[in-house]
């Protein structure tokens, strides 16, 4: 299934989308007027874009003339920005090549890898997934368990997935406005064997993958050991600059794409439909795959349940869009249910794929996934409502307790992505285990090690009682004073 790409000259291209220009770069600068020194609020405000990701690591920036006479300052004033930014570890000089960013060498986490240290007894706010209300769990094994004497004289391996799953997962997408055949299913063991499978069938080691910075852990740590390279488009607290995400597409023509469309990991936001169009048709011209993990699709809070991703392309032009789902953050993680959606033959190929590693799912799981699905529309409300709740007793306590910190409320899914006001993540994380509770800062989700330190990913998903606790409690932790971050932490892994 691995196309073949138009061949380019490599070099030229690479060199083109690694420069930052100077218009471009003056859009993305807020700098306050009247502000002074003048050059010392510039190097700040360059340094916090390169912190939050919106200016990649390794991009040469404008040269210093070009930069002035676009934020109409004077030649000097960028040239003492320039010195401080590289005096701090922002930015660096080659020879006769300008200033490329950077980071300096203790914003860097050393990636050493160790099994979560707190206490049993601490709040978790490191997972961004609900537990399944007991009744809901009972209602549907009380339905299935009669159901198992029919399944239990067959083998029980079904590698595409049970067919009755199938069929609900195609309905369901059929419901929502994409048609959708059971032979266009594969039903995994969650959504992030999904993604590993369509890595392993479509990309070789080497491959470009575009992902959005900050994104999903697992999934960019899925990408590092296939051994691909990604290339980072940035997500703000307003969205997707989606002339960026048209420019990799273009430039660096990526064998796959990964997104989170709806209600993204970890900031939230919600990607317009005519930003969805844009991306499909500059992803057709590329030839790239489109891989949309729409595991947060269902948990629209204020704003009605988006449409397929693959909705969009005009009939009969999905088919380079694979679409991947779970029940992990609609239901439950513990029942391991996932789906891809994608060409029939493709999913046969995945499918071959599979077996090699896993002969098939847990015949048990998926007859109580078929249960939940069908009991969505009495379930689902009630999560809604309470994730409504929750995320109003965060808020409230954030503003109480940590006033200076800040978030833009997002229209669904599971976390605030909370900005700090500094690069204070990773040591208030290390400090916080001492306090009793367990949380990431926001490095975890970037596709280079150091970003995003002025972020933390504070989930909603616990009982308003306990996320009140844990805000009071990470209060504390700050007001008593923060080490310096060795950069040693980092957990095995983040949901």
């Amino acid at each position: 299934m691995a196309r073949s790409q138009p061949s380019r000259p490599v070099d030229r291209v690479d060199r083109a989308g690694r420069t930052l220009g100077s218009r471009q770069l003056a859009a993305l600068l807020a700098i306050p007027p009247g502000t002074r020194p003048a050059y010392r609020q510039l190097a700040q405000s360059l340094s916090g874009l390169i912190l939050d990701g919106r200016i990649a690591l390794h991009v040469r920036l404008p040269a210093e003339r070009a930069l002035a006479t676009a934020l109409e300052t004077s030649r000097p004033t960028v040239t003492a920005a320039y010195d401080l930014l590289r005096e701090n570890g922002y930015a660096h000089s080659r020879q006769g090549s300008g200033t490329w960013t950077a980071l300096p060498e203790d914003r860097a986490p050393s990636g050493i890898t160790r099994a979560l240290a707190a206490p049993d007894t601490a709040i978790d706010l490191a997972r961004a997934a609900p537990g399944l209300p007991e009744r809901a769990l009972t209602d549907a094994l009380g339905e299935v368990v009669p159901q198992l004497a029919e399944h239990a004289h067959p083998p029980g391996y079904h590698p595409y997935g049970l067919p009755q799953l199938r069929a609900a997962i195609a309905e369901r997408f059929t419901r929502r406005g994409l048609a959708t055949l059971p032979e266009q299913i594969l039903v995994t063991s969650g959504a992030q064997q999904a993604l590993t499978l369509t890595m392993g069938l479509l990309c070789r080691s080497g491959d470009r993958v575009l992902v959005e910075n900050p994104s999903y852990p697992n999934a960019l740590d899925a990408l590092r050991r296939a051994r691909l390279r990604a290339a980072a488009v940035p997500v703000a607290d307003t969205g997707w600059d989606v002339e960026i995400v048209e420019s990799t597409l273009r430039h660096a023509v990526p064998q796959l794409a990964y997104l989170i469309t709806d209600f993204h990991n970890p900031t939230g936001c919600l990607m317009p439909d005519e930003e969805r169009v844009r991306i499909l048709r500059a992803a057709q011209r590329s030839g790239t795959w489109l891989v949309v993990d729409e595991t947060l699709t269902d948990l629209a809070l204020d704003v009605p349940a988006p449409a397929p991703f693959a909705s969009h392309t005009a009939p009969g032009g999905a088919g380079q869009v694979i679409t991947i789902g779970s029940m992990s953050k609609t239901h439950w993680g513990g029942l391991r249910i996932g789906w891809l959606r994608a060409p029939a033959r493709l999913v046969t190929e995945l499918a071959a794929q599979r077996v090699a590693t896993d002969m098939g799912g847990s015949v048990l799981d998926q007859l109580l996934a078929v249960a939940l699905l069908a009991r969505a529309t009495d379930v689902l409300p009630s999560r809604l409502a309470q994730l409504r709740e929750q995320r109003a007793a965060l808020a409230a306590a954030l503003a109480e307790h940590l006033p200076h910190w800040s978030w833009e409320l997002p229209p669904g899914g599971l976390s605030l992505w909370v900005d700090l006001g500094g690069p204070l993540a990773s040591a208030l994380a290390e400090r916080a285990l001492d306090y009793g509770v367990r949380i990431e800062s926001g490095a975890h989700f970037a596709t280079d090690p150091g970003l995003f330190e002025q972020r933390l990913r504070i989930p909603y998903t616990l009982p308003a009682d306990t996320l009140r606790e844990a805000v009071h409690r990470m209060a504390a932790a700050l007001a008593a004073g923060l080490p310096p971050f060795a950069g040693t932490r980092r957990p095995h892994w983040v949901a």
